[in-house]
């Protein structure tokens, strides 16, 4: 019984140790689309084209072509692109697109201190003077637009809340490991056996997987490769 009262008491401790969230004024307009139903992906696809100067992307999921599509011209508009995405779910997923990101000149850093880092954020122009913040449950799939029950927020001209946003964004990104496009060897757990794995496997260029419109888009970087 002693032991348990010291635990809880040191729960109790910690608990009260975190960071108390500040009450923020509502300003701005708030849209707010639910997959299947609503065309989610469209949302944020017609988001991304506004962006004009920074686009700060937390990603947990991103294997949507269309999405990636999107990040790489607005990186080619002149927008500066940083993207963060978790290492265990981009080394699991062979349909991720984060790789091919990276090899585009998209920075990307991995976030690897989490069980999970499970954002699902765009920050779009932070700084200027028509903010946006994306959030919500919608992961950057396929899956999350035609399979799955989503829920996305665009919350725009809040400059407080982008401003947090961005913040919370540059904390992550401070923590996160640097990437290039390249994996080291990833150990994976396959029923019950342990598999070794390479997300850029077969020794290609990550522009092998790309479709036409996406080498397109990427130029030069292809050809090069």
């Amino acid at each position: 019984m002693k032991f348990f009262r010291h635990g809880l008491l040191m729960a109790v401790l910690c608990l009260g140790a975190l960071a108390q969230a500040a009450p923020m004024a509502a300003t701005g307009t708030v849209e707010v689309a639910f997959s299947p139903w609503d065309d989610a992906e469209g949302l944020v696809l017609r988001t991304l084209k506004s962006a004009r100067h920074s686009l700060l992307v937390q990603a947990y999921v991103l294997t949507s072509r269309n999405i990636a599509n999107a990040l790489l011209e607005a990186k080619q508009r002149g927008v500066v692109v940083q993207l963060l995405a978790d290492r265990e779910q981009m080394e699991r997923n062979e349909n991720s697109l984060v790789p091919q990101l990276a090899s585009a000149g998209v920075t990307v850093r991995l976030e690897t201190k989490y069980s999970a880092a499970h954002n699902k954020v765009l920050v779009i122009d932070a700084e200027g003077d028509h903010p946006v913040v994306v959030t919500g449950s919608y992961n950057f799939s396929w899956s999350a637009q035609a399979r799955n029950a989503e829920n996305l927020l665009v919350l725009r001209d809040n400059p407080k809340l982008a401003l947090a946003y961005r913040d919370n964004w540059l904390r992550h990104w401070g923590e996160a490991e640097p990437y290039d496009g390249t994996l080291a060897p990833v150990e994976v757990k396959a029923g019950g056996e342990t598999e070794k794995r390479r997300a850029n496997r077969d020794g290609l260029s990550p522009c092998a997987y790309l479709s036409p419109q996406e080498r397109r888009l990427l130029g030069s970087e292809c050809r090069r490769n």
